[in-house]
């Protein structure tokens, strides 16, 4: 019986890693239901954390991750003490990079911060692989479709009055948008109920209409603003009650026919298990940078299959374009312009829906910009 270890049947290994801190300004300060209940500043800038990855064959890949409003300099200070872990590694060992990734930085646990500064760099090892096979990410994973159902978020934001928001879905669908996500969770709940009645007039009874309250509402309040959103036939009320209320999710899924989806403030795949054990969403949306990577993704995606579920990932749409393309059941992928400025090239949106690239890998490539807004960087090598 063979006793070579895990890597050596390849002549590949990871030469080079490097890790930047980036801080990607925002036109608008942005305010969500947090923000007017107070437990959040409005948001005025991102904080990306980005991995670059070199082998010693001369295959390259990106991955990124983000931080908002805290812990951008948290996520990079973790990685730069994790990155020398990944030197000399076969890049095709993913799982297993992980692993000893997660192993590195174990004593602040498996989520959290310490996930989200990994998953750049299994990212990346996922752009490398599909780059070294030449295909887009989504078909390296065996993609079900070549284009994916959009909806746009950053218009519906609730610093923006009703006229703003109904000028910003009028220019979402001439972009060829699929769908409009709005906030709510208005301290004056009246507030919410008029401005999801005048963007469902606006909209007409057919097109696709979500609403998201940012976890702001208690038990009873999400049960009675269910019961009173019901007639406007919304594809889902996002993020009802606390994100780890998995329980009272659980409760509101089975009592109300809108569909609830939750799960892009979770950082684990444990806490997707139990979200989902306890029928707490009908959507899930799990998100690839706060978990840990694709890696992690793909496992959640597994269980969300397993158990008949409808997807909707988080943000990062550059990311999860391809991994929504790969999931069985028709998805929807989130659409923010908030990072186009970072990379050279952008996805295609028509008639709905946003389409793959015939690009390897992520099929994006860091903006002259990205490197100006470049605040810290830190490389390893061989």
């Amino acid at each position: 019986m063979s006793t070579t270890t895990p890597g050596t049947a390849t002549q590949d290994r990871i030469t080079r890693v490097r890790i930047s801190s980036v801080t990607l300004p925002l036109d608008t300060p942005i305010s969500d239901a947090k923000v007017l209940t107070g437990r959040q500043r409005p948001m005025t800038e991102v904080a990306m954390l980005f991995a670059e990855v070199g082998t010693e064959a001369g295959h390259e890949g990106i991955g990124f991750g983000y931080s908002k409003r805290a812990g951008g300099p948290g996520q990079f200070a973790h990685a730069r003490e994790v990155a020398p872990a990944l030197l000399g590694e076969d890049p095709n060992d993913i799982e297993r990079i992980w692993d000893k990734l997660v192993w590195a930085g174990a004593s602040v646990g498996r989520g959290g911060l310490s996930t989200q500064a990994i998953a750049p760099f299994d990212i990346a090892l996922w752009d490398l692989k599909a780059k070294r096979a030449g295909l887009p990410l989504a078909k390296l994973l065996g993609a079900h479709r070549d284009s994916v159902r959009c909806y746009n978020t950053s218009g519906g934001f609730l610093h923006a009055s009703t006229e703003e928001v109904l000028a910003n879905a009028t220019e979402s669908l001439e972009r060829g948008i699929g769908g409009i996500k709005i906030k709510v969770g208005h301290p004056d709940h009246a507030r919410d109920l008029a401005r999801v009645e005048a963007v469902r007039e606006h909209l007409g009874d057919d097109f696709p209409l979500m609403v998201d309250a940012n976890q702001q509402w208690s038990r009873a309040q999400a049960r009675r603003m269910c019961r009173n959103l019901e007639p406007f036939d919304l594809v889902w009320i996002e993020e009802p009650l606390d994100a780890h209320d998995f329980a009272g999710h659980g409760r509101l899924a089975e009592v109300f026919d809108t569909p609830i989806a939750t799960g892009e403030m979770l950082t684990s795949v444990a806490e997707h298990a139990e979200l989902i054990r306890h029928g707490g969403a009908d959507i899930v949306q799990p998100d690839a940078p706060r978990i840990g990577g694709i890696t992690r993704f793909l496992k959640v995606l597994a269980m969300a299959d397993r158990n008949h579920l409808h997807l909707a990932p988080h943000f990062a749409m550059e990311i999860h374009v391809h991994l929504a393309a790969a999931y069985q059941h028709e998805p929807w992928v989130e659409h923010f312009e908030w990072l186009d400025p970072l990379f050279e090239e952008h996805l295609e949106i028509a008639d709905g829906r946003m389409h793959l690239s015939g690009r390897p890998g992520l099929g994006i490539t860091p903006s002259e910009r990205m490197r100006e807004w470049t605040v810290e960087t830190h490389e390893e090598a061989l």
